[in-house]
Protein backbone atom coordinates (compact mmCIF):
# COMPACT_ATOMS: atom_id res chain seq x y z
CA UNK A 1 0.00 0.00 0.00
CA UNK A 2 1.37 3.40 -0.99
CA UNK A 3 0.08 6.95 -0.74
CA UNK A 4 0.47 8.91 -4.00
CA UNK A 5 0.08 12.69 -3.76
CA UNK A 6 1.00 15.93 -5.46
CA UNK A 7 0.72 16.57 -9.19
CA UNK A 8 -1.10 13.34 -10.11
CA UNK A 9 -4.58 12.96 -11.58
CA UNK A 10 -6.11 10.97 -8.69
CA UNK A 11 -4.08 11.02 -5.50
CA UNK A 12 -4.80 8.47 -2.82
CA UNK A 13 -3.79 5.17 -1.29
CA UNK A 14 -3.20 2.31 -3.71
CA UNK A 15 -2.53 -1.41 -3.31
CA UNK A 16 0.33 -2.51 -5.59
CA UNK A 17 2.25 -5.75 -6.17
CA UNK A 18 5.34 -6.28 -3.98
CA UNK A 19 7.66 -5.76 -6.98
CA UNK A 20 6.02 -2.46 -8.06
CA UNK A 21 8.02 0.62 -8.90
CA UNK A 22 7.27 4.34 -8.40
CA UNK A 23 6.14 4.59 -12.05
CA UNK A 24 3.51 1.89 -11.32
CA UNK A 25 2.21 3.85 -8.33
CA UNK A 26 1.92 7.03 -10.39
CA UNK A 27 0.08 5.13 -13.11
CA UNK A 28 -2.31 3.75 -10.46
CA UNK A 29 -3.01 7.39 -9.55
CA UNK A 30 -3.99 8.11 -13.16
CA UNK A 31 -0.59 9.41 -14.25
CA UNK A 32 0.97 12.80 -13.76
CA UNK A 33 -1.16 15.93 -13.91
CA UNK A 34 -0.52 18.86 -16.22
CA UNK A 35 2.42 20.89 -14.95
CA UNK A 36 3.96 17.99 -13.02
CA UNK A 37 7.70 17.54 -12.69
CA UNK A 38 8.20 13.74 -12.85
CA UNK A 39 11.96 14.27 -13.27
CA UNK A 40 12.09 15.14 -9.56
CA UNK A 41 11.03 11.58 -8.70
CA UNK A 42 13.01 8.38 -9.22
CA UNK A 43 10.43 6.54 -11.32
CA UNK A 44 12.47 3.32 -11.35
CA UNK A 45 12.74 2.95 -7.55
CA UNK A 46 10.87 0.11 -5.86
CA UNK A 47 7.91 1.08 -3.71
CA UNK A 48 7.86 0.19 -0.03
CA UNK A 49 4.74 -0.67 1.94
CA UNK A 50 3.44 2.46 3.65
CA UNK A 51 5.51 4.80 1.48
CA UNK A 52 4.32 8.26 0.47
CA UNK A 53 5.16 9.22 -3.12
CA UNK A 54 4.96 12.91 -3.91
CA UNK A 55 5.13 14.27 -7.47
CA UNK A 56 5.92 18.00 -7.38
CA UNK A 57 4.79 20.59 -9.89
CA UNK A 58 7.38 22.31 -12.09
CA UNK A 59 9.26 24.83 -9.94
CA UNK A 60 7.88 23.43 -6.68
CA UNK A 61 10.21 22.48 -3.86
CA UNK A 62 10.03 18.75 -3.19
CA UNK A 63 8.88 18.24 0.39
CA UNK A 64 11.27 16.21 2.49
CA UNK A 65 8.81 13.57 3.65
CA UNK A 66 10.45 10.63 5.36
CA UNK A 67 8.49 7.45 5.99
CA UNK A 68 9.09 6.49 9.61
CA UNK A 69 7.40 4.09 12.00
CA UNK A 70 6.47 6.90 14.35
CA UNK A 71 6.05 10.62 13.93
CA UNK A 72 8.61 11.25 16.67
CA UNK A 73 11.44 9.39 14.91
CA UNK A 74 13.76 11.69 12.98
CA UNK A 75 16.40 9.96 10.85
CA UNK A 76 19.94 11.20 10.95
CA UNK A 77 21.14 12.91 7.78
CA UNK A 78 23.15 10.73 5.39
CA UNK A 79 26.85 11.63 5.34
CA UNK A 80 27.88 12.19 1.71
CA UNK A 81 31.50 11.40 2.54
CA UNK A 82 30.90 7.97 4.03
CA UNK A 83 27.55 6.72 2.67
CA UNK A 84 27.42 3.64 0.47
CA UNK A 85 25.56 3.46 -2.82
CA UNK A 86 22.83 1.51 -1.00
CA UNK A 87 22.41 4.19 1.67
CA UNK A 88 22.29 6.99 -0.90
CA UNK A 89 19.82 5.02 -3.04
CA UNK A 90 17.27 5.20 -0.19
CA UNK A 91 17.14 9.00 -0.39
CA UNK A 92 14.03 10.36 -2.16
CA UNK A 93 14.73 11.13 -5.80
CA UNK A 94 18.08 9.29 -5.76
CA UNK A 95 18.21 6.02 -7.64
CA UNK A 96 21.04 3.56 -8.14
CA UNK A 97 22.63 5.54 -11.00
CA UNK A 98 22.67 8.84 -9.10
CA UNK A 99 23.88 7.12 -5.92
CA UNK A 100 26.72 5.54 -7.89
CA UNK A 101 27.53 8.93 -9.46
CA UNK A 102 27.79 10.51 -5.98
CA UNK A 103 30.19 7.81 -4.78
CA UNK A 104 32.21 7.97 -8.04
CA UNK A 105 32.49 11.76 -7.73
CA UNK A 106 33.68 11.41 -4.12
CA UNK A 107 36.26 8.80 -5.14
CA UNK A 108 37.51 10.86 -8.08
CA UNK A 109 37.58 14.34 -6.51
CA UNK A 110 37.82 13.61 -2.78
CA UNK A 111 35.37 14.34 0.01
CA UNK A 112 32.55 16.82 -0.39
CA UNK A 113 33.31 20.11 1.34
CA UNK A 114 29.63 21.09 1.51
CA UNK A 115 26.22 19.79 0.50
CA UNK A 116 26.24 22.35 -2.31
CA UNK A 117 29.08 20.36 -3.93
CA UNK A 118 26.41 17.84 -4.98
CA UNK A 119 25.57 20.27 -7.80
CA UNK A 120 28.72 19.10 -9.59
CA UNK A 121 27.52 15.47 -9.65
CA UNK A 122 26.02 14.30 -12.94
CA UNK A 123 22.26 13.84 -12.52
CA UNK A 124 21.79 16.33 -9.68
CA UNK A 125 20.20 19.60 -10.67
CA UNK A 126 18.98 22.52 -8.55
CA UNK A 127 15.60 20.92 -7.69
CA UNK A 128 17.12 17.62 -6.60
CA UNK A 129 19.81 19.43 -4.62
CA UNK A 130 17.16 21.47 -2.79
CA UNK A 131 15.17 18.30 -2.05
CA UNK A 132 18.26 16.59 -0.59
CA UNK A 133 19.62 19.55 1.35
CA UNK A 134 17.98 18.64 4.67
CA UNK A 135 18.57 14.91 4.28
CA UNK A 136 22.33 14.87 3.74
CA UNK A 137 25.40 16.23 5.48
CA UNK A 138 29.21 16.30 5.07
Amino acid sequence: MVDVAGAVRRGGVFRLPADARIVDAIEAAGGVAKGANPDAVNLAAHVVDGQRIYVPRLGEMVPAVVDTPTATTTPAPVDLNSATVGELDHLPGVGPATAAAIVAHREQFGPFASVDDLASVHGIGPAKLDALRGLVTV
